[in-house]
């Protein structure tokens, strides 16, 4: 092991040092080395969180572990946010319990907002469907001073009960709130109303519309008609389009505050006895965006909403209508498009809202944009787009590849049969010191083992291990039959041979 160490050690450059490395034991040689070679050094939370992020993405959970209770040792100041990837790495791993009790642990860490930590628990028990675990959690820490707002809490319990169809226990902890001294907002609304729609309960989805009015639309912001909608379209579903008509009404006039001139932009009363909901669902949309007042904000939040509900054309009429009122689409409603469109099975089309709509709009398209499409493309067997679109990423400053999207193409690239194509990504991956993972590698070598490029599989099965990263049986499997099979081949190369071996 090999280290230029600077003349004067601090912790930003022991982090670059650690990160640099491909071996996670070898870093936690450095990382425990920096303290002999340099007396008055001292870890801080930031390169404690650095060590404990490449052990634990790595599966070396003991190692984590003996650096946790050191950081606690050290009583060094740590953000909740080390606290949160940690809960995250275990629930990857199925260690849910460990994460519960480094949780209770807090306490004796130097840390004193555990927000972000406790969120993140929270959203992984839901995600474990542990429901009375979060109650539990929930109940627990409803006073403590370390959690500074219960609020984000509150709302993924009441997400968490609509899911499960108890839109009305969902109902009763809106109702409480001011208990645990939060009063809800917009996405508390939001939650709210989907739930008791999608069960039914439209009479009190209309007097939480009504609540809504009083208490957060004075100021008749333009999200707000997403929570409209809801209520206005399942009213209609349900056949009772004279009554979203007149709710309508007075949305306009108090939720968004519509000036007469807007309010009576479209006749609704033709609609009122109508037997095409499809119809007038489609023209209450249209009062709202239209009665509110223009604002990229309201175009936005109804164009976003249609294209989560997998309404791509009524979505592009709404964004079509934006750009007429001189609105430029936002970086937030074209993510939302192209999920939508490689959900549906349209990775081309995604591509083309990159390549042609975004640059026509002035939108710069993010990295996390380049990523859904590129991801779209290798669901569907596209992996020749997704290597121009990761072109495309590295010659635009500020979107370079990360190792997951990485990742998704070399996996793709192996689905299609293009192990060769595989095998350069990978190597750029390992130059940009993004280190795969054992699925990644696995997949590589068994891929270059059946085209019969045996000894370049067997190379990549040295830089796995040289990784600290142990293939499973399968992959030393396909390797001896693949050499065994190709033994005439193989005669004369003792150095594959014996490379194997020392692996």
């Amino acid at each position: 092991m090999v280290v230029r160490w600077p003349r004067l050690l601090n912790p930003t450059q022991l982090s670059q040092i650690i990160r640099q490395q491909k071996n996670p034991l070898t870093a936690l040689e450095i990382f425990n080395e920096a303290k002999t070679r340099f007396p008055n050094y001292r870890h801080n939370g930031a390169v404690y969180a650095t060590m404990i992020n490449i052990l634990g993405t790595t599966g070396r959970f003991y190692e984590m572990k003996q650096i946790i209770e050191e950081m606690k040792a050290d009583s060094c100041e740590c953000k909740d946010a080390v606290f949160a990837g940690i809960f995250k790495i275990y629930a990857k791993a199925g260690l849910l319990n460990d994460a519960v009790s480094l949780y209770q642990s807090l306490p004796q860490f130097n840390c004193v907002n555990w927000t972000a930590a406790y969120n993140t628990l929270l959203q992984i028990m839901l995600k474990e469907s542990k429901l009375e675990n979060f109650c539990s959690l929930l109940l627990e820490q409803s006073h403590g001073w370390a959690i500074k707002s219960r609020l984000g809490s509150l709302n993924m319990l009441m997400d968490a009960l609509c899911q499960i169809n108890r839109s009305d226990l969902a109902l009763q902890v809106f109702q409480e709130m001011n208990h645990h001294c939060c009063f809800p907002d917009r996405e508390s609304y939001k939650i709210l109303m989907t739930g008791l729609c999608r069960e039914g309960r439209l009479d009190e989805a209309t007097h939480l519309l009504y609540a809504m009015l009083w208490r957060i639309s004075q100021k008749g912001c333009g999200e707000d008609i997403v929570i409209y909608r809801t209520l206005l379209n399942a009213l209609c579903d349900n056949g009772q389009v004279s009554e979203a008509l007149d709710i309508l009404g007075k949305v306009l006039r108090k939720g968004l505050k519509a000036p007469k001139s807007r309010s009576k932009i479209i006749d609704l009363d033709q609609f009122r006895d109508t037997d095409d909901l499809e119809r007038a669902k489609l023209m209450i949309n249209k009062a709202l965006v239209k009665g509110a007042i223009p604002s990229s904000t309201s175009y936005t939040s109804v164009a976003t909403d249609l294209y989560l509900e997998g309404k791509i054309s009524g979505a592009n009429e709404v964004v079509d209508e934006m750009l007429k009122r001189g609105f430029r689409p936002s970086l937030r409603l074209y993510e939302a498009k192209v999920t939508a469109l490689c959900k549906d099975g349209r990775a081309d089309e995604a591509g083309t809202v990159i390549k042609d709509e975004m640059l026509k709009n002035n939108c710069v398209p993010n990295s996390r944009v380049y990523s859904i499409v590129v991801k779209g493309f290798c669901n569907h067997s596209k992996s020749d787009l997704a290597l121009r679109f990761l072109e495309m990423m590295e010659k635009q400053k500020g979107a370079a590849p990360d190792k997951d999207t990485l990742g998704v193409i070399v996996d793709g690239l192996c689905r299609d049969g293009r192990f060769v194509e595989a095998s350069k990504i990978t190597e750029k991956m390992l130059s940009k010191s993004c280190w795969p993972g054992t699925e990644t590698f696995s997949a590589l070598i068994r891929g270059l083992c059946s085209t019969g490029r045996i000894y370049e599989a067997v190379v990549w099965l040295e830089e796995m291990i040289s990784q600290a990263k142990l293939p499973d049986s399968s992959v030393w499997s396909v390797l001896v039959a693949s050499v065994c099979c190709n033994e005439p081949q193989f005669r004369h190369r003792v150095d594959v041979i014996d490379l194997l071996r020392n692996c």
